[in-house]
């Protein structure tokens, strides 16, 4: 995890302009670097660093001996560059793992490079010989990157849209910022002036589509077929091999544990493979919520269970509401339910950062999409309208949970890993039968839960936990997190004023007073930005006014049962 910031054809003056870049401080505390492009004196790179891997060769823009006409200024990382390296015989001069898209792009060109990379990344590559500049995120937007490029040709590129929103240019008082997609990379020309211009934007890989670098994957072919054992098998080996590549680390490694179904696989599947490999300290495990909160009870019997060194963040409803703000400007967001389950996972990145040497943070993200872990998916007219919303909601991700993630974890300098979304294991879920994905007997994510029955690692009630929506199970079963943030807000925002929503704000108008001081705090931060999020999170097939699951009929808490 680290900020990369950049522009092309700057009319301003670069040291006024590289203020801007200083707004990503917090995603690379270990070190900085600006540096100006030769030749093109309007164009430089920003760079952020957290040293995960090579902490001596590992400052960008990288640049080799092999390749002096390419810089690259990269987000991420890549978990097959060793594979890579074997199989087309690269010969790299330093550690970093990103050293291989320079090695593929010479070998094979931009389409190439981005299917081979096994991982999650945001990357700038400049070729000065050709004059190109190319940008590419990863298929779920796992690693964070917008753009702004003028009618002119001014170009910036930045991990986080605050980078680029008080960017100066002579011709545009408001140049438009805006996410660049996952799953693609765009080709830009860049002219004499510095300026550019864009030639395509090609979308390099689609969820359900097995990627091209499975060929080089450590795991072999596996069995075919579509009969019950057989797929369970499968999904334990991938998930297993999803968590195995991204031990990939020089730093600490600890889990987020919420003590729901996904939290809890993930650091179990964690601990059994950091065992197998000798790693020499304890797994750190970390769960926040108020006071006898269902996850905090819950993440203590796993963490009891599995055996990690567990730590409790115990908030209440005044440190809560007190982080709303830093938590909407880290965010870039107003959406209601990303901004309440923002909250706990803001606190518990502040806790991990302060009192704990853990840097490299396992997390659950993206089972709810693909598995079909959310409540509604029960209301689902027919198993294929329930495949169709999984993979819109998996398009999508890089609004909501994939954003939450980032942002809170990267605010606190945490580098987040989501096995959940590896490409190998979402794209053979989602080769699998309609039919048997859907929720069964009352149960959501039933394939994900009998596929681990039998391993042992995690206790009965645990696996078959009923889905807990974060910002609910963070608080207690009498009162949800979000109940006790309404009744804050009521008190903040008046009657008139929502009344009035509609005229102030007509793009994605607020319905609720919560809502609406989501988005006056978004204002004061982002003014005229409302369109970096298309439309709000809510659940379908369902009359819901409120997206969180206690508020749907199908929810029953451990108090009800």
């Amino acid at each position: 995890m680290c900020g990369i910031w950049a522009l092309f054809g700057s009319d301003e003056c670069l040291s006024v302009q590289c203020l801007s870049a200083m707004k990503i401080a917090h995603r690379g505390p270990d070190a900085f670097r600006f540096e100006n492009v030769n030749g093109f004196t309007n164009c430089c790179f920003g760079f952020h660093r957290l040293a995960v891997v090579d902490q001596l060769y590992g400052m960008q823009p990288i640049r080799v001996k092999k390749f002096p006409y390419l810089w690259l200024c990269y987000n991420g990382e890549i978990y097959n560059f060793k594979q890579l390296q074997k199989q087309f015989g690269f010969e790299y001069q330093t550690l970093v793992d990103g050293e291989v898209i320079l090695h593929l792009y010479n070998r094979g060109g931009i389409e190439q490079t981005a299917s081979m990379l096994d991982g999650v990344f945001a990357f700038i590559l400049l070729d000065t010989t050709n004059r190109k500049v190319f940008l590419a995120r990863d298929t779920y937007g796992v690693r964070p990157l917008f753009k702004v490029l003028t009618d002119d040709g001014f170009l910036g590129v930045c991990s986080e849209a605050k980078g680029l929103i008080n960017l100066k240019h002579s011709t545009s008082l408001c140049p438009k910022v805006e996410p660049f997609l996952p799953g693609h990379y765009e080709v830009l020309d860049l002219k004499p002036s510095g300026k550019v211009a864009s030639v395509e934007l090609v979308k390099f890989h689609s969820y359900k589509d097995e990627p091209l670098h499975t060929a080089f994957d450590t795991v072999e072919n596996l069995p075919s077929g579509f009969d019950l054992e057989t797929v369970k098998s499968n999904i334990r080996i991938l998930f297993e091999n999803a968590v195995r590549k991204r031990l990939m680390t020089h730093r600490r490694i600890g889990c987020l544990l919420s003590g729901g179904l996904d939290s809890s696989l993930v650091a179990a599947v964690l601990l059994k493979l950091m065992k197998e490999i000798n790693i020499n300290y304890p797994l750190q495990t970390f769960a926040i919520g108020m006071e006898n909160s269902p996850d905090l009870l819950a993440a203590r019997k796993v963490a009891a269970h599995i055996g990690s060194e567990h730590h409790e963040v115990i908030f209440n409803s005044e440190e809560g509401i007190q982080a709303i703000e830093d938590v909407i400007f880290s965010l870039e967001t107003y959406d209601i339910t990303t901004v309440r389950a923002s909250i706990g996972m803001y606190l518990v990145s502040k806790y991990i950062r302060k009192k704990t040497d853990s840097v490299v943070i396992f997390s659950g993200e993206g089972s709810d999409e693909l598995t079909q872990g959310y409540i509604y998916f029960h209301k689902a007219p027919s198993p294929e309208e329930a495949a169709e919303e999984s993979e819109r909601l998996l398009k999508e991700l890089y609004l909501f949970d994939v954003l939450r993630a980032d942002r809170t974890t990267a605010a606190h300098g945490l580098e987040l890993r989501v096995p959940f979304l590896d490409h190998r294991f979402t794209s053979y879920y989602l080769s699998l039968p309609a039919e048997l994905r859907i929720p069964k007997n009352g149960i959501e994510k039933y394939l994900l839960r009998q596929s681990f029955e039998d391993s042992n690692l995690l206790p009965k009630e645990i696996l078959w936990r009923p889905k807990e929506a974060f910002s609910d199970g963070i608080a207690s079963v009498k009162k949800s997190w979000f109940s006790i943030l309404q009744d804050y807000i009521d008190q903040q925002v008046d009657d008139l004023l929502l009344e009035k929503a509609a005229e102030k704000y007509p793009f994605n108008p607020p319905k609720t007073k919560e809502s609406y001081y989501y988005r006056q705090i978004f204002e004061k931060h982002y003014p005229g930005r409302s369109s970096w999020l298309p439309h709000y999170w809510m659940p379908r097939w369902v009359k819901a006014t409120d997206p969180s699951a206690r508020t749907l009929k199908h929810y029953k808490s451990a108090t009800q049962e």
